[in-house]
């Protein structure tokens, strides 16, 4: 019983076996090989943007810094959720990649709000060359505690975007789980409402390691390409990062992974409930945040149910005493595997 994380499942068998048959012969190197045309063609029509320049990373750090630095100068700053990856689990990367450029967060839960975040953009460029300037901001879908915008949420916030003259980036690192939650087509959860550029997430749907960066606007596509060259994470052999993302969008595999982490994560829920356990926030795609009491947590570890305490220590004096978990639910696991967890209920 593993609900770590889901970049911590493995990677989908077709996934593994397209790198298999990319690893025959030659192919060239640095995004000019074959696979890496059919990705950017299939982008470009699922997005239904047929000019969108698209690249591949490795890591979603690199994919969410480069794309910031790609739309954001120095001298300004990104405008972000408190709880957004981007502040709390990157290292200051972004800064690094953007040459300085600082983040303004917005609100105080994950879900940023029009209102809040007209406030905040319109508190900067106040204090002259004193002050940072107005630079992007980043949307989070899904959100850090597993929220999943609307489009109508979307849409506000773009609107204030547009309002004065910045640009959106999402970080998309569970596009696909927000995508199927929302039945939505991805050309209306993205550049339609606004969104410059985006971070489409592979790793943590059945990919070993890629993340494409689409930018919606051709013209910043030779920065993102110097940028992406000057920061090292342009691959040599880079038909093994277009092999993955090759695999991932065909037949659909990208959005069939992410329908059944979130229908593993609606069931796991579910039986929770079932069991008296609480909810600290709603499960709405693949992430389950659930209160039981430190005993429980207990007899979980100790059967090996490895999982992610939200608050407290197991080694507390009270055993009812009610501690949160992160429980992450990706493509691969089983109904067994929840079975067995909800028994300890």
């Amino acid at each position: 019983m593993y609900f770590a994380s889901d970049n911590s499942g493995p990677a989908h068998p077709q996934v593994m076996q397209a790198l298999t048959e990319a690893n025959t012969g030659f192919a060239l190197p640095y995004g000019a090989d074959d696979l890496m045309q059919d990705v950017t063609a299939e982008i470009r029509r699922i997005f239904e943007a047929p000019e969108a320049a698209v690249y591949l990373v490795a890591t979603g750090t690199a994919a969410n810094s480069l794309a910031l630095s790609t739309l954001t100068r120095p001298f300004e700053t990104v405008f972000c959720s408190p709880v957004a990856h981007i502040h709390e689990d990157e290292c200051n990367a972004p800064e690094f990649f953007t040459g300085g450029a600082k983040l303004t967060l917005v609100g105080d839960g994950d879900k940023m709000t029009a209102d809040a975040l007209r406030a905040a953009v319109a508190n900067e460029e106040t204090r002259g060359v004193h002050g940072p300037q107005r630079g992007a901001v980043s949307i989070t879908q899904v959100t850090e505690r597993g929220g999943v915008y609307s489009l109508e949420e979307l849409s506000s916030l773009t609107a204030v975007a547009r309002e004065f003259g910045i640009p959106v980036h999402m970080d998309g690192a569970r596009f696909a789980n927000a995508l199927v939650k929302l039945n939505a087509a991805p050309a209306d959860m993205t550049w339609r409402l606004g969104v410059d550029a985006l971070s489409f997430g592979g790793t943590k749907n059945g990919c070993i390691g890629v993340e494409a960066v689409i930018l919606f606007d051709p013209a910043r596509a030779w920065e993102f390409e110097l940028r992406r060259k000057r920061a090292a994470h342009l691959f040599s052999k880079h038909r093994y990062l277009s092999a993955q993302m090759h695999a991932y969008l065909a037949d659909g595999l990208w959005l069939r992974s992410a329908r059944t982490a979130n229908d593993n994560a609606a069931r796991l829920a579910e039986g929770l409930e079932k069991a008296g356990a609480g909810f600290l926030h709603p499960t709405q795609a693949n992430m389950v945040f659930a209160s039981f009491p430190r005993a429980v947590h207990q007899w979980l570890h100790d059967a090996g149910a490895l999982y992610y305490i939200w608050n407290g220590a197991l080694d507390g004096a009270d055993p009812d005493e009610m501690l949160g978990a992160r429980l992450v639910c990706d493509w691969s696991v089983s109904p067994e595997d929840i079975a067995r967890f909800l028994s300890f209920f």
